[in-house]
């Protein structure tokens, strides 16, 4: 975008101001509900830090509702946006709430009959869409892209990994601070007393692929995927992970980037309560055990034109396309700042850290798990060629993470951000001369913070992320995170400094 000249502004549909919404979408909605003699409707949104939050009416009160331009299809429903985190202070609590009826879906986990529909947020004075609502900043980053002219879609597959433990406790307070975490498979009950203790444990970093009975999962993990199946997710696959005690992945087809960040949120959704409704728990913390593998994130990413795959090209590196290295030029320089979207816990530096097997380096190769930028090599299709970002991790909020690497990756090809040579040599086996040549993703979530602070005029382009949602990232994150860990005593401190 030339210099000098006014950024222009993306714009999104605005049902409070326009008064319509996709009546089509809505009446299929009202239908179903009938259909499916369904009792309760219940409306999702997500917060700031990347948790869904929802509350639930009785089917009968939208029933009701027969004229769809007068209903919460367009005028919402109200909210108090103070109790969320990253949103409203509580002088300008009231916020509202529309639903998405393209979201609509039978809910995959509740007893009771129950239809489950995310929602955009609004504020009720100005009728506009709420800067702070990340589903409303990755609809910008779609509109944005597409007036670009770059492309008209991109596509995300990200492959969240997480654990399913049998136990977890934790406890901080000021005189204490522990945590306990138990498997079945854990590599460290292979001596504990389970009358009988029958064996077949996962060794630590062994947990990639074993088959059953040291995979004790593969049941759980299947009526995982049937239940996302059944609320409209393609799965391709599932698999233990390197981890013992309960490591697994499951991957999604890829999608558009809004859809995505909707199902990557029903997906933690599901296995989180399939988890529960087996007395076992999930979580996708990036590092929850000390001297194993933490869970990633992996983010496959491409640009399409009228249906043609922009990340292709026969003759290039790896079937790269000169656009494809551009925008890894995009993810590489912008990596530092990215890391505050797609690595934004203090947990998630615990996993990425340098000479272990983590993504920190930031260089590009083909097949290179060592790379924060990792070229598959699977198949020499067109349709299939796509990059793939290592560092993100699942403890992220996948709006904003999504929109953050699309937004970086548009700024490499704007502006012809050449990424270097491939570095295709095992960088774990480099010397410590070699590897201070390499530059690698901040080693805290500090330094990914301030990187941000000094690094975000890319994400400002087009009004897609906004200044406070920059402010207000930040100021949660310092407050609420960086000081409340960095003011309490480790456990592991009292090992290393009680006796001074």
């Amino acid at each position: 975008m030339a210099k000098g000249k006014e950024t222009p502004q993306v714009k999104v549909v605005n049902p409070l101001v326009n008064g319509s919404c996709d009546e089509k979408a809505a009446r299929d909605v009202m239908k179903l509900i009938k259909e499916k003699n369904i009792q309760i409707i219940d409306l999702k949104f997500n917060d700031m830090p990347g948790l869904w939050q929802h509350f639930s009416i009785p089917a009968s009160e939208l029933l009701e509702m027969d004229d769809i331009t007068r209903s919460i299809w367009v005028d919402g429903i109200g909210f108090d946006g103070s109790s969320i985190r990253g949103f409203q202070k509580i002088q300008e609590s009231d916020m509202i709430m529309i639903p998405d009826p393209s979201t609509a879906i039978v809910d995959p986990v509740c007893e009771v009959p129950t239809l489950s529909v995310i929602c955009d947020i609004y504020d009720p004075l100005t009728r506009k869409a709420y800067s702070r609502d990340p589903r409303y900043i990755a609809k910008k980053a779609e509109k944005y892209l597409k007036d670009s002219g770059i492309a008209d879609t991109v596509y995300f597959g990200p492959e969240a990994e997480f654990f399913i433990f049998n136990d977890v406790r934790f406890d901080q307070n000021e005189n204490s601070g522990y945590y306990f975490i138990d498997s079945d498979e854990g590599d460290w009950n292979t001596g504990r007393d389970e009358k009988p203790n029958l064996g077949y444990k996962v060794r630590f970093k062994e947990g990639y692929f074993p088959v059953p009975p040291h995979d004790s999962l593969q049941d759980l993990r299947s009526r995982i995927i049937l239940k996302m199946k059944e609320a409209g997710i393609n799965v391709e696959v599932h698999h233990h992970e390197v981890a013992t005690a309960g490591q697994c992945e499951i991957d999604m087809k890829f999608d558009t980037l809004t859809h995505m960040a909707d199902n990557l949120l029903l997906y933690k959704y599901i296995i989180k309560n399939m988890a529960r409704k087996n007395n076992m728990v999930a979580t996708f913390m990036p590092k929850p055990l000390f001297a194993d593998n933490g869970s990633g994130m992996h983010c496959h990413q491409s640009l399409w034109k009228n249906g043609v795959n922009l990340f292709y090209d026969k003759n290039g590196y790896a079937l790269l396309s000169q656009t494809a290295k551009y925008y890894i030029g995009g993810l590489l320089k912008h990596a530092e700042s990215l890391m505050a979207f797609c690595a934004p816990t203090t947990n998630s530096y615990k996993r990425l850290v340098p000479g272990y097997e983590a993504p920190v380096n930031l260089v590009y190769s083909a097949r290179n798990r060592s790379a924060a930028v990792r070229i598959p090599m699977y198949s020499n299709s067109p349709k299939s060629k796509r990059i793939e970002f290592r560092p993100p991790d699942p403890s992220c909020n996948g709006y904003l993470a999504f929109s953050a690497m699309l937004m970086a990756g548009l700024d490499g090809i704007k502006n012809k951000i050449d990424p270097g040579e491939p570095n295709d040599q095992d960088l774990f086996e480099m010397n410590e001369e070699e590897l201070k040549k390499i530059p690698t993703v901040p080693g805290s979530l500090f330094r990914s913070l301030k990187s941000l602070e000094a690094d975000h005029k890319y994400l400002l382009e087009g009004g897609v992320f906004t200044q406070d949602v920059i402010d207000i990232w930040l100021e949660y994150k310092y407050k609420r995170e960086i000081d409340a860990v960095r003011m309490r005593p480790h456990p592991y401190e009292f090992y290393l400094y009680f006796d001074i």
